[in-house]
């Protein structure tokens, strides 16, 4: 299991955390997904690798950002 953390852009109110827990959780759904809202961190507890996680979450229209 590894520990991801992101940041992603364009995140504002719980529609969003719950859009991103569904991209990651269904290319591994027993990924552990926790979001920060006010930091826009995304953390991420599976078996994807950051490239993975990051592609899913993008495909769901969201901007992944350095840092």
């Amino acid at each position: 299991m590894t520990v991801i953390e992101l940041v992603v852009g364009g995140l504002s109110c719980g529609h969003y955390v719950r859009a991103v827990e569904r991209a990651v959780q269904a290319h591994d759904p027993a990924a552990k997904v926790a979001v920060d809202l006010a930091s826009g961190r995304v953390r991420i507890e599976g078996d994807l690798s950051r490239e993975q996680a990051a592609a899913a979450i993008a495909a769901e229209g969201y901007e992944i950002r350095p840092g």
